[in-house]
């Protein structure tokens, strides 16, 4: 018989199960390369038994005998369901692949995320980033130790199915060689009973007794003594012949049990119980040897044990948190900005100037001044502090609310590609409002040249209108539905227009009390940018992704889109998402939830006439609405860092 064919044959054949069991503990190999320990012999005896011979003896009696092969099927059922250990092994495995997993995900964010050139430079980067790379190579080692417990627990579950085979097998071959000779042992018990009672009534026919010769009674006639016991010595004689008879078969099943069967199926019953626990046995010391070195890779990742005159360059955590310098870093930074100080020896005065929108009667801003005959257009204004002169400034704003500062004015060096004439005001207003210089136009003027003028990444615009929506409109029903008044809106645009920096939002005074009009201010923004939000380039991957019915795989996708944003799109539209946020929590009142705001800014941020994907635009912002957490890290936002 091959022994090879299958698990199944493997063990079954009795001339083979300790090679089996031998070439199956020859395959397992500890994690650090070494061969396994040999396990003790079948014969040996645990310490806490006795060693001696009659110990020895009596365990052979006791396998030998009828209730052998039974009590070794007990024990083997034991070792199978001690198997079970393969679950804890499946479980610990998947909570460390979890852990690992997450803990790269972890690493993989720290190193890609777009916030992190917001972060400090210098040695605080490098540090953090030494620190982020030890984390990656522990849950490198986490990996691989789920990785081998997830072959042990395969392990496990194919020995434990092989032994039951072989165990289903041998209980049906022997327990059937002991039930035979059972069988034969009542087949000879009740012919010897039948021979007894037939040899004791011929004794008492032989012998006389009458009840013998009045219990044989023929039909009708009775039999002589003589006739009773020529029948008895029969009858003697064919039960003896068929007593013997029995006693050689039962001795020929009994001597083939006890020579052959039953020997050969306790020792191929020994075997699988051996192999079972020796390989359970060799399992839990890979497991302990695993977790050994599961432990000790992640101390020598957190802190490496230096060798006395090794050249290693491996630092700990510890040492590479201990390399940060704070002050040498902040020193950098500072020498970094000394190109950015203005051209002034000493600074200048600061004089108090009130703001325009709050002048009235003949000083109001929207009051059509009087220019001499002949002065071209704007050269005179009305308006102190908004008015720019072809030469000869004494004023030129500052940041703060109407304070401006004596000194010589800073001409800035207009942004590549700036064209003066694309921000020149509309020769007819029909809304009846005069319009301010566009000395710092907001309106149509790309994100990138807004960053590189003002130094923020958000738009002041964008923060100051959501700063008004946050304060005063949360609870106003139909926000960012219900548009403004048009004359407010030309009138903020118009002051936006001429310098951003000099407008409060705060005082609702600002913008008229009319909060409407700053929401159709925002969305005006966003409509005049030359290049859409979210950007004209990704347009047909966002439009791709929205058409994704799978919620989580959409979300996912759209994340990705995001990230690829440039930096003041993926700040600007942050911060719009999260104040949107803040707006659909209050839906309840101002009845305007994911849906309804992503329809009034879908079309808006993606920039699109394209009416047949409308609503696929729309899509898009609700899912990001609806998933802004994922998106996100609501713990900063932008808007609030101006």
């Amino acid at each position: 018989m091959s022994t090879t064919d299958s698990p199944t044959d493997r063990v079954i054949d009795p001339a083979t199960p300790s090679g089996t069991s031998k070439e199956r503990l020859d395959s397992i190999t500890m994690p650090n390369g070494d061969s396994p320990a040999t396990p003790p012999s079948t014969n040996a005896v645990s310490p806490a038994v006795d060693n001696s011979e009659v110990t020895d003896t009596r365990v052979e009696e006791i396998l030998l005998s009828d209730i052998g092969v039974t009590t070794l099927l007990t024990r083997l059922k034991q070792s199978i369901a001690s198997c079970r250990l393969a679950g804890f092994l499946k479980k610990r495995a998947t909570i460390e692949e979890e852990h690992a997993q997450g803990l790269r995900k972890l690493c993989k964010l720290m190193f890609e995320s777009p916030r992190r050139l917001e972060g400090r430079r210098g040695s605080y980067m490098r540090q953090v980033d030494e620190m982020t790379a030890i984390h990656d190579r522990i849950a490198e080692h986490g990996i691989q130790f789920s990785q081998a417990l997830h072959e042990m627990y395969e392990d496990l579950m194919e020995l434990a199915a092989n032994i039951e085979r072989a165990r289903k097998h041998w209980k049906i071959t022997g327990l059937s060689s002991e039930k035979k000779v059972h069988e034969s042992l009542l087949i000879l018990e009740k012919t010897k009973g039948k021979y007894d009672q037939i040899a004791e009534e011929y004794d008492r026919a032989r012998s006389g007794d009458k009840r013998a010769r009045d219990f044989k009674v023929g039909r009708g006639f009775a039999r002589t003594g003589a006739q009773v016991e020529e029948d008895l010595r029969n009858r003697v004689s064919t039960a003896d012949q068929e007593y013997a008879k029995q006693v050689q078969i039962t001795n020929v099943h009994r001597q083939e049990l006890l020579g052959v069967q039953r020997p050969q199926a306790v020792k191929a019953l020994r075997a699988l119980i051996f192999e079972c626990d020796a390989v359970l046995t060799l399992q839990l010391q890979k497991f302990a040897t695993l977790s050994e070195k599961l432990l000790l890779n992640n101390g020598m990742s957190v802190s490496p044990i230096k060798a006395p005159g090794s050249t290693s360059n491996a630092q700990s955590m510890r040492d590479v948190i201990f390399m940060i310098d704070n002050d040498q870093d902040f020193k950098k930074f500072i020498l970094s900005m000394e190109s950015k100080l203005p051209a002034q020896s000493k600074p200048a005065e600061i004089k108090y100037e009130k703001n325009p929108v709050l002048f009235t009667g003949a000083h109001s801003p929207y009051t059509t001044p009087s220019t001499p005959s002949g002065a071209p257009p704007g050269s005179q204004s009305g308006l102190p502090g908004l008015q720019r002169e072809a030469s000869n400034h004494s004023q030129t704003p500052t940041q703060g609310y109407g304070a401006v500062i004596q000194q010589p004015p800073i001409i800035p060096k207009p942004h590549p590609g700036y064209n003066p004439q694309q921000f020149q005001p509309p020769q007819n207003n029909n809304s009846g409002v005069p319009e301010l210089p566009r000395d710092k136009p907001v309106f149509g003027v790309s994100l990138d040249q807004l960053l590189e003028r003002d130094g923020s990444a958000v738009p002041i615009v964008v923060y100051q209108c959501i700063k008004a929506v946050d304060l005063y409109g949360l609870n106003v029903e139909g926000i960012y539905r219900i548009p403004g008044t048009k004359q407010h809106l030309v009138k903020i645009k118009n002051i936006f227009d001429n310098d951003s920096s000099q407008v409060d939002f705060r005082q609702p005074e600002a913008f008229f009390h009319d909060v409407n009009s700053v929401t159709s201010v925002l969305k005006s923004f966003f409509r005049e940018l030359p290049d859409p939000l979210l950007t004209s380039a990704l347009y047909d991957q966002l439009i791709t992704a929205s058409r994704i019915n799978d919620d989580i795989v959409r979300r996912d996708t759209l994340h990705g889109i995001i990230n690829r944003l440039p930096d003041p799109n993926y700040a600007t539209f942050r911060a719009l998402i999260l104040h949107l946020n803040r707006v659909q929590q209050k839906s309840a009142i101002n009845r305007m939830n994911s849906g309804n705001l992503a329809i009034c800014f879908g079309p808006t941020v993606m920039g699109s006439e394209d009416i047949a994907n409308t609503g696929w635009q729309v899509r898009v912002v609700d899912t990001v609405l609806q998933n802004w957490d994922s998106i996100f890290d609501p713990d900063e936002d932008p808007s609030q860092l101006l």
